[in-house]
Order: structure tokens, then C-alpha cells, then sequence
């Protein structure tokens, strides 16, 4: 897809490593115009200094998404930066520490329910109403294999939040299609990023050897599957869940 973004405006949240990263410097590489969120703002700018030499560009807000009100302004800066909103893709995501569900406190659940599906509720709604004055864009959330089939014990939270995120995808998907808004979400599996190292699920040669691939999955493989879903290649596509998983919910 060379430059098939291009000077199209994108907002990423949890641009600033693993697959928001990996997207972030894809859709630069396309020529899109990249605003990306998140919280440590050393990264951000680093991601933003990654980009220099591609075709499109890459700028850091900073936002926590757990925060209501910041996702709205941002939403509201990075568009008046870009100057429009073709693109949407809400990665950022938390993962409870593991243990049994008997132990996780209603603030673990509240935080991860805050950032993975709260959070989404209100970006969507703010993307939402500036793709409805434009006539049309496309939505991306990063789901996981984990809201379909939950593959561990001890991250029970983390997958009920998943599979929430899921079925508002699917839900909003069906309101704003008719409008020419697409909205899809991309699922990954066992992929190499920092939240999969700090799961200590199992040490990562025996969570590889468990897949039919025989390896994890590469973050730039995930953003390729985000860039297609936000792509008009996949302009017939709507309320779809794309699973990155190396064949893991196959099995």
C-alpha cells in the first residue's frame, strides 16, 4: 500500500510502544499525518523523532485515557493539528497483574474496565461525531484473542474487558455504518511487546512453541492488519474482528 495514506489524518492512542508504535511509523510510512497519545511523553517524542525521515509525519499528545475529559480534548487538539480525522485507532490497552479472580479488587477491575472499554466508549463518540461532519472514516480497536478465548487463568478481568470491547465495537459498528463510518477492531494474539513480558504468563520459547506458527507475533505484523482494516481495500468490511494470532484461536 506505498503512500496509500497519504496526508490522511490519523489519532493512535498508546502510540508510544509495542503495536501502537509498530502503527504509528507504518502509517507515517504510508505519508499519513499521525497524532499518537499516551503517557510517557520521553516515548512519545522518541516515536515522533522515528518518523522524521518517512513520508508522512508523527506527533505526541500527551493523554491517559483513564481521564474522560483528557481523551475528549485530545480528540479536539489532534484534530484541530491535522486539520482532519480520516483514521481512529484506539490501541491503548491494561492488563491486570495475574491472579486468581478471587483476588483482583473492584479497583483493578475499575481500572481496567476504565482504560479498555470506558475509554473506548468515549473516544469513539468523540471520533464519531467529527467523522459524521467530514462524511465517512475509519475506526480501528485493539482487541484481543483474549476477549474471545481466554487462553491463561489469572487474567480474567483483562479478558471480560476484551470481549466488552468486542461487542461495542460490533454494536457502533452497525449505528454509523449507513453514515459511511467503518468501524472494525483487530484481535492479537501472542505478540512480543512489553505487556505480553510483564504478563509473566510463561516463559516466552514455550508460549511460542504453543502456537501453530512455532513464534510470537512481531508488532509490525499487527500494525499491517490495522493499516489494511483502516484501508479502503478493506472498504466492505464493518463490525469485524481481524484475529493477528499466528493461528492461536484455530487451535
Amino acid at each position: 500500500m506505498s503512500n496509500a495514506f497519504e496526508d490522511k489524518g490519523v489519532l493512535l492512542s498508546g502510540g508510544t510502544s509495542g503495536i501502537g508504535r509498530a502503527t504509528a511509523l507504518a502509517f507515517a510510512a504510508e505519508g499519513a499525518r499521525v497524532v499518537i497519545t499516551g503517557r510517557n511523553s520521553a516515548q512519545g517524542e522518541s516515536v515522533a523523532a522515528e518518523a522524521a525521515m518517512l513520508p508522512g509525519e508523527v506527533s505526541f499528545l500527551p493523554c491517559d485515557v483513564a481521564e474522560p475529559s483528557q481523551v475528549e480534548e485530545v480528540t479536539e487538539v489532534a484534530v484541530a493539528r491535522l486539520g482532519r480525522l480520516d483514521v481512529a485507532v484506539n490501541n491503548a490497552g491494561h492488563q491486570e497483574k495475574r491472579a486468581p479472580l478471587i483476588e483482583q479488587s473492584l479497583e483493578v477491575f475499575d481500572r481496567v474496565f476504565a482504560i479498555n472499554v470506558r475509554a473506548i466508549h468515549v473516544a469513539m463518540q468523540a471520533q464519531i461525531k467529527v467523522m459524521l461532519a467530514a462524511g465517512g472514516g475509519a475506526i480501528v480497536n485493539t482487541a484481543s484473542v483474549s476477549g474471545i478465548r481466554n487462553p491463561n487463568p489469572g487474567f480474567a478481568v483483562y479478558s471480560a474487558s476484551k470481549a466488552a470491547m468486542i461487542s461495542l465495537t460490533k454494536s457502533a459498528a452497525m449505528e454509523v455504518a449507513p453514515q459511511g463510518i467503518r468501524i472494525n477492531a483487530v484481535a492479537p494474539g501472542r505478540v512480543e511487546t512489553p505487556m505480553l513480558h510483564a504478563s509473566k504468563v510463561a516463559d516466552m520459547s514455550t508460549i511460542a512453541a504453543g502456537l501453530p506458527l512455532r513464534r510470537l507475533g512481531q508488532p509490525e505484523e499487527v500494525a499491517e492488519a490495522i493499516l489494511w482494516l483502516a484501508s479502503e481495500q478493506a472498504s466492505f468490511v464493518v463490525g469485524h474482528v481481524l484475529s493477528a494470532d499466528g493461528g492461536f484461536l484455530a487451535q
